[in-house]
């Protein structure tokens, strides 16, 4: 899957496909760019197929094998593109979730269940001398000793 291909998706399906909207792509898309160095031979994946490589890894949590077969990349390549972007995005400071506080509203109300986990003894049969029969050494064949 390419970058081309899900472009014109409606913005339903694109988020729903990477996780982001349309615009927020954009704008990972500038920060990406703007930290990666065009050197070498030409890459096999465009910028934006980098990008969509690690919004579909975060999104899917699929394997980088199974990544890397989709974009016909090697599993390496997959693992070097997902690092170099996060850290970049990181980076950046302009992608950030709010905290636990902001995330929860001060009207949520928290249920408690509570379970009694005590310990209990079980019944079991004492280990005694008198379940046993004892044997003595003169008994026993000496060719066994």
């Amino acid at each position: 899957m390419r970058y081309e291909t899900i472009r014109k998706l409606p913005p339903e399906g694109f988020k729903r496909l990477t996780g982001v909207r349309p615009e927020t792509f954009e704008i990972m898309l500038e920060v990406w760019a703007e930290h990666v160095r065009i050197f070498g031979r030409p890459r096999k994946l465009s910028l934006a197929d980098h990008l969509l490589l690690t919004l579909l890894y975060w999104r899917e949590y699929r394997t980088q094998f199974h990544l890397a077969r989709d974009f016909g990349v090697s599993e390496s390549t997959a693992c070097r593109v997902i690092q170099k972007v996060e850290g970049v995005l990181i980076r950046s400071g302009r992608f950030r979730l709010p905290g636990k506080r902001a995330l929860r509203g001060a009207e949520t109300a928290i249920e408690v269940a509570v379970v009694d986990a005590t310990e209990s003894p079980v019944g079991r049969p004492k280990k005694d001398s008198g379940g046993t029969t004892a044997g003595r050494r003169s008994a026993t064949p000496r060719r066994l000793r």
